[in-house]
């Protein structure tokens, strides 16, 4: 334990003086509220013209007058800002896309191998005539082609999208970044072939062989040295708080790899400790700060008005970076590790509540009197769930790090269900929204049909919904039977059958959503449907849905 012990008390001695100097640039009056820097992702005149290109032109009219409040001047949007971030777009279009693509094949094949672990968990005799179709190995297909195939695609296009609007340059290296993503599904293909072959390291979100995990770092690598490069050479000032949020991500995910992939370091106990250290940091360090950023671009994008407080958005990334790394512990509760350690995880996690205030205040003061509004844009309610989402999956999450609830919720789908409530309510509707936003500027096409993005949006939140709840409530009443002594252990398995039912429903909606938005793509892809804009990224004839936009 000498070295897991050292790396997790070094750790958060560092969260400890950052904290202390960020507390002492506040005193110093180094934050001062920036309404500047809270504008930076609007070109000059351009606040107040609303941006959903997932609408009809019709439907953008009603948009545009709902959004419209007393005061507003209508500018023109700077022409020549307005040219940079097209060619931005332009320089971006071909990686995006691929990613996107990836992230959608990998969607379909983790929503069914998803679907098809939840039925057995209440049919266990169904597809059980091959070892790859056991309850162990579809479920860790599920997870790797859903957290790695999915999640990540899917951020990494976000990233690669939106730094070189932010900056304000063309991105520079695309090949290689197209390379690296090659790298990295590659990686993810071999593995979920793996792990169906019964050859993985054991670990949860982990299992991945070390020798396949090698392709994952360097595709990574090969990502992160032309954004950063970029970075280096953007035209901007000042960082909007995005660019914080998807840099530190991008180097996060990478290190947390690289580290839990080591071969030969990590045994027993000390290998427990690093295993979630790493599982609780891939989501509190890569998925939350992609989708965290994301939502600050977005919601303020399409509504056309700055976030309220910019400050409040750089405590919310320092808070995040100095508070999440030891969350992990908790999952150890009960186990052979120092009590401290659990003890200091609980308290760290307990210390989250700081960051998602601070981006919950935010984002309900810039939504103040504009909640109607997601009436008219579908990728605005996706970007609003999400972040409601968020608010309320860390809170949970934050107080089921407590001894007293562990003592119920610890090894019962109560857990399966936060988790479930954090990846998918949260951060896979924020992922939903923001490629109905980015589609139309990388294909120059709109969405063939948009009332399909409704019926996906309902399908998705219906379906989490009754995922979560079900399995909640099951999970606890499951905690409970555990508990007690005079009931012998089968109970708590038979209490839970009817809500595992539930959850195979809610999972059936949500897989349905996805046949909806992977169709509703191909069918954007392939130019099928109405043309309403002009045509897609592989012709040379095109109109810039940039400049039909927001007018």
């Amino acid at each position: 334990m000498d070295s897991a012990v050292s790396s997790l008390l070094g750790a958060f001695l560092l969260s400890i003086i950052g904290l202390l100097v960020f507390i002492w640039s506040l005193r110093k009056g180094l934050l001062v509220e920036n309404p500047r820097a809270a504008s930076a992702i609007f070109a000059r005149g351009e606040v107040g013209h609303t941006d959903d290109p997932a609408l009809t032109p019709t439907a953008r009219r009603r948009f545009q007058a709902a959004a419209t409040e007393p005061g507003d001047a209508r500018h023109v949007p700077d022409a020549q800002e307005i040219a940079d971030r097209i060619a931005a777009d332009r320089s971006s279009a071909f990686p995006v896309f691929m990613f996107i693509a990836f992230a959608c094949l990998w969607l379909l094949l983790g929503g069914i191998a998803g679907l098809t672990a939840s039925l057995k968990l209440h049919w266990p005799d169904w597809l059980v005539s091959e070892a790859w179709m056991t309850f162990g190995r579809i479920r860790t297909v599920h997870l790797t082609a859903v957290l790695y195939g999915w999640i990540t695609n899917a951020e990494l296009a976000i990233i690669i999208w939106l730094m070189p609007r932010l900056l304000r340059r063309p991105l520079i290296g695309s090949m290689w970044i197209m390379i690296g993503g090659a790298l990295v599904n590659v990686a993810i293909a071999s593995g979920i072939g793996a792990i169906g072959a019964g050859w993985t390291d054991g670990m949860e979100y982990l299992e991945m062989p070390w020798q396949i995990g090698i392709f994952f770092a360097a595709g990574m690598v090969c990502i992160i040295v032309p954004v950063m490069y970029t970075l280096v050479n953007r035209k901007v000032e000042s960082l909007y708080v995005t660019t914080w949020y998807h840099t530190a991500a991008l180097l996060w995910i990478t290190m947390l790899f690289i580290v839990g992939k080591m071969p030969g370091v990590h045994f027993g106990v000390q290998q427990a400790a690093m295993n979630w250290w790493y599982g609780h940091n891939v989501l509190g360090l890569w998925f939350t700060p992609v989708a965290v950023g994301a939502i600050y671009y977005f919601l303020p994008k399409i509504i056309a008005r700055p976030i309220r407080s910019y400050n409040l958005s750089i405590l919310g990334f320092w808070t995040l970076a100095f508070f999440y790394a030891q969350v992990g512990g908790h999952h150890l509760v009960g186990g052979p590790v120092p009590g401290w350690l659990v003890t200091l995880s609980i308290v760290q996690s307990m210390m989250m509540i700081v960051p998602v205030l601070a981006f919950g205040i935010n984002m309900a003061l810039t939504m103040n009197g504009r909640m109607r509004l997601a009436r008219y844009s579908p990728t605005l309610r996706f970007v609003m769930f999400g972040g409601a989402m968020y608010l309320l999956s860390s809170l949970q999450g934050s107080f089921e790090a407590l001894r007293s609830v562990q003592q119920v919720a610890h090894f019962t789908h109560f857990t399966v269900a936060h988790a479930h409530l954090g990846a998918y309510g949260f951060v896979t509707m924020v992922l939903f929204g923001a490629i109905y936003f980015m589609m139309p500027r990388i294909l120059h096409w709109e969405w063939p049909f948009p009332k399909l993005i409704s019926w996906h949006f309902w399908l998705a939140a219906i379906g989490i919904a009754t995922y979560f709840v079900g399995l909640t409530y099951g999970g606890w009443l499951q905690g409970l039977a555990m508990l007690d002594e005079a009931r012998p252990f089968m109970d708590s398995v038979a209490v839970t059958i009817p809500w595992l039912q539930w959850r195979s429903v809610g999972g059936a909606l949500m897989v349905a959503s996805h046949l909806v938005f992977v169709g509703h793509f191909l069918a954007m892809a392939l130019r099928f449907g109405p043309d309403r804009v002009g045509a897609a990224l592989f012709s040379q004839r095109h109109r810039v849905p940039e400049l039909a936009h927001g007018e």
